[in-house]
């Protein structure tokens, strides 16, 4: 940078293709298409070009350059995602459309009580405790003399083998 401040054309062209070299990956990582990255590299470095002035030589480059990355990929992804926010669609157009029991699934406690009495025991108990009588892990856990985590675990293990039963 400092030899291409000093007016050297052939430091600065390889300048630009080592911080575009240097740029990709950090970009890469952040973008989900090449075209995107190659589009960002363009306007960072443009901007690194139109900064040079503010480069002080006595410091390193890399830092330098990666804060203008830095806020260009911000400025980026902040427009990319207001735009995107443009084209969302307001729920209130489409609630009109949506059935009335759309978070509702049809099954209760009650519609499957004959396929939770057929599961061991103490996983029976904690489902029934959690589900009908509408305590939390912890106290189920007091109630029945277990650690939280165990009725945690014992209730995730009956989900399963409920989960199995009822797709059938």
């Amino acid at each position: 940078m400092k030899l291409s401040l000093g007016g050297d054309q052939r430091a600065y062209a390889q300048l630009l293709q080592a911080s575009a070299r240097l740029l990709r990956p950090f970009l890469a990582k952040r973008l989900n298409s090449a075209s995107e990255v190659d589009d960002l590299l363009q306007e960072i470095l443009l901007s690194i070009h139109k900064a040079r002035h503010t480069y002080d030589g006595e410091r390193p480059y890399k830092p330098w350059a990666y804060a203008i990355a830095k806020f260009r990929l911000q400025d980026h992804l902040r427009a990319h995602y207001a735009d995107q926010l443009h084209h969302a669609i307001e729920l209130s157009e489409v609630e009109n459309d949506l059935p009335e029991n759309v978070t509702e699934s049809g099954m209760s406690y009650e519609s499957i009580s004959v396929e939770v009495e057929k599961l061991p025991p103490k996983q029976a108990a904690i489902l029934q405790l959690m589900h009908q009588e509408g305590y939390t892990a912890k106290e189920v856990a007091e109630k029945i003399g277990m650690k939280e985590s165990a009725v945690k675990v014992a209730a995730h293990r009956a989900y399963k083998i409920l989960r199995k039963v009822l797709e059938r």
